[in-house]
């Protein structure tokens, strides 16, 4: 009797701009995944928070949000932007945001066939036993004149050197708190997408999985 093939969970972690986000929709899309942006989820708390006239920074008032709200109540286009991506990451680095958010997640990574994920600790906290774990990185000049062009398709202005300020400024936060830090986990896969168009790293992102799943089915095999 063959072992049941596991279910293909597919971590994919990095800063911001980095495109993770646009290589884990294209995964989603190639091994047809159901797909989370978990971002999003600390963008509606950082909305909802912003929308009941609460301080960014009141923990209190964060941690009251996060246990309940709606996630169907928001339009996607009001968490984009540049300001509510900085909310977030303030909201983010709070304790009670980020436990609360975990069953969310874990929710949805357990689905029967599996999930992909894309976030900030999906490898080292969220799903630890993904079977394939992608850390999506880019050079912050690189990020920036990403962001820089993504705001402009949206119609806002920002300037290059002010975009740069906000990721390094995102990236101390988001490495340095104490609560699930930016960082890869011990088994993810590096993957520097500087110089690499997206055709090309969904190229490298699909290998990498692919070599991950085969090397997990060795394994499962030999059992």
């Amino acid at each position: 009797m063959s072992a049941a093939i596991p279910a293909l969970v597919i971590a994919v972690d990095g800063p911001a701009a980095s495109g993770k986000g646009t290589l884990a929709r294209r995964l989603s899309a190639h091994y047809g995944l159901p797909y989370l942006d978990t971002g999003l989820l600390y963008r509606m708390v950082a909305r909802a928070m912003l929308d009941a006239g609460h301080d960014i920074r009141d923990a209190a008032a964060a941690g009251h949000i996060v246990s309940r709200f709606d996630q169907g109540a928001f339009d996607e286009d009001t968490l984009r932007g540049r300001e509510i991506g900085e909310a977030a990451s303030v909201v983010a680095a709070m304790p009670a945001v980020r436990s609360g958010l975990v069953e969310r997640q874990r929710r949805f990574a357990a689905q029967a066939d599996g999930a992909v994920l894309d976030g900030r600790d999906i490898g080292t906290v969220i799903c630890p036993d993904a079977p394939a774990k992608l850390f999506v990185t880019a050079t912050p000049e690189v990020r920036a004149a990403r962001r820089q062009k993504e705001l402009a398709g949206r119609g806002e202005s920002a300037t290059f050197d002010g975009i740069l300020a906000d990721i390094r400024r995102r990236d101390a936060r988001d490495s340095g708190r104490s609560d699930a830090p930016l960082k890869a986990a011990e088994d993810a896969v590096i993957l520097d997408t500087s110089a690499l168009t997206i055709e090309e790293a969904l190229a490298a992102a699909i290998a990498i999985v692919e070599r991950r799943r085969a090397a997990a089915q060795g394994l499962l095999t030999e059992r």
